[in-house]
């Protein structure tokens, strides 16, 4: 792998987060790249219908100035699902911001993943 491979980030899962409060859910997508140990988030939707309007900017270097983007409703169908609660979305920015470890990711995808949307 070439330097310029190893600056670009090619996500290889997405994670579509909903966050279950006692008012409403609270949606927000992942792109997780193992290979390089990378990951991006975006939040901030109240409505599915709103994210998956949402155009995803994919650069296609880390530090590069070029840019395309992607529909999000694209992603959702090979996004995994996690429905959580209060708690368990408090966990998964915790994972989000420590140095990243491919173990503690694939366990918490696997104890909280809910393919069935």
């Amino acid at each position: 792998m070439n330097r310029r491979q190893r600056q670009k980030m090619i996500p290889s899962t997405w994670i579509i987060a909903i966050k279950q409060t006692e008012a409403r859910k609270y949606y927000v997508l992942y792109a997780i790249d193992w290979k390089r140990g990378a990951r991006l988030s975006w939040e901030g939707w109240n409505n599915l219908a709103d994210l998956l309007l949402f155009h995803i900017p994919n650069k296609r270097k880390t530090a590069g100035t070029k840019s395309s983007s992607q529909s999000a409703a694209k992603i959702a169908k090979k996004a995994i699902y996690l429905h959580l609660d209060e708690t368990q979305y408090g966990e998964l920015e915790q994972l989000f911001y420590q140095p990243f470890s491919k173990k503690k990711w694939r366990s918490f995808i696997e104890e909280h993943s809910n393919n069935d949307m």
